[in-house]
C-alpha cells in the first residue's frame, strides 16, 4: 500500500508538464466606430478624429486598423465633411463646426458595406470651479475634489465627466434631482500629493449616448468577477445599411465640452 501511495502522490506533478492548448471559436471580424467629435467650449476649430478598427481574437495583442474607408459627415444643413485617413484607422477634419440646431449623420464606407447613424450636437455648461477638501474617506487618507457647475433650468440633461490623474476615471449623471441647480461632480484620489497636476472635463451627452454608457457601465462591474460571461452585446447608434446583420461595434456623437486644469494644494 505503502508503493501505490508513493506513485500516485507524484502523478500530480509529472502532469503539470503538459502544455494545454485552448481553441476557442473565432467569429467573423466586425468594424468598430469610435466617433466622438468633440469640441472645446467656446471654440469652434478643433480638429475631429474618428478611429476605426476591427475586432480581433481573444489572445490577440494588437488592434487591426480599419484602413482604406471613406469617411464622412453630414452637417444639419447637407454639407458634407470629409474625414481624410492621416495614420493607419485614424481619419480627421478640421473644418466641421458644431451646430446646436439639427442633426448630423456619419457615413462610412468600408469592404463595399455601408454604415450610417445620426445624433444631435449637445451643450454644455462650464466649470464654474474645483474645490479641494483633504483628509477624506473612511480611513482619511483620500482628497476628494468637487467639480461644480450650474445645469440649465427647465430641460433634461446628461452628462459625462472624465478626471486626469495618472488613470482615467469617468462618470455619468443625469438632472433628473438637480434641474437648473448649481451642483457637482466629485471625484476622490488616495494617492495624490501637493504640487501634482490633474485634470477636469464635463462633456454634455445625449439621454441616448447615457443610456448606452450606463449599459455598459452595467456589464463591466464586479459581481461575476472581470471573466463573467456578458448578458447581452451592447450596441451602439450606428447602423449597417447594407447588410443589417453585419452590424458595428462603436458609437457616433458630437458634444461640447469644458476643461480645466487644476494643481493640488
Amino acid at each position: 500500500m505503502k508503493k501505490l501511495f508513493f506513485i500516485f502522490l507524484f502523478l500530480p506533478l509529472l502532469s503539470c508538464e503538459e502544455v494545454v492548448e485552448v481553441e476557442l471559436e473565432q467569429s467573423a471580424p466586425r468594424l468598430v466606430i469610435e466617433a466622438s467629435l468633440l469640441w472645446t467650449k467656446e471654440e469652434e476649430n478643433d480638429t475631429q478624429y474618428i478611429r476605426l478598427t476591427t475586432t480581433a481574437p481573444y489572445f490577440e495583442e494588437e488592434v487591426p486598423p480599419a484602413e482604406g474607408a471613406l469617411v464622412s459627415v453630414f452637417g444639419p444643413d447637407g454639407r458634407e465633411y470629409s474625414f481624410e485617413e492621416s495614420d493607419p484607422g485614424i481619419y480627421i477634419n478640421d473644418e466641421i463646426s458644431p451646430s446646436a440646431e439639427g442633426v448630423f449623420e456619419l457615413l462610412v464606407i468600408y469592404n463595399d458595406q455601408e454604415y450610417r447613424a445620426t445624433e444631435e450636437f449637445v451643450q454644455t455648461p462650464g466649470i464654474e470651479e474645483v474645490v479641494q477638501l483633504n483628509d477624506r474617506g473612511f480611513s482619511g487618507d483620500e482628497t476628494e475634489f468637487r467639480l461644480f457647475y450650474t445645469d440649465p433650468a427647465g430641460e433634461e440633461n446628461f452628462y459625462l465627466f472624465r478626471f486626469f490623474h495618472d488613470d482615467l476615471v469617468l462618470q455619468i449623471y443625469d438632472d433628473e434631482f438637480t434641474d437648473g441647480n448649481r451642483t457637482f461632480a466629485f471625484f476622490s484620489e488616495e494617492d495624490i500629493e501637493p504640487g501634482d497636476k490633474v485634470g477636469f472635463e464635463i462633456q454634455g451627452i445625449s439621454q441616448r449616448f447615457y443610456e448606452y454608457l450606463f449599459i455598459l457601465r452595467s456589464q463591466s462591474g464586479t459581481a461575476g468577477g472581470p471573466f463573467q460571461t456578458q448578458p447581452t452585446i451592447v450596441r451602439g447608434n450606428i447602423v449597417n445599411t447594407t447588410n443589417p446583420e453585419n452590424y458595428a461595434f462603436g458609437y457616433f456623437r458630437l458634444s461640447e465640452t469644458d476643461f480645466l486644469t487644476y494643481t493640488v494644494e
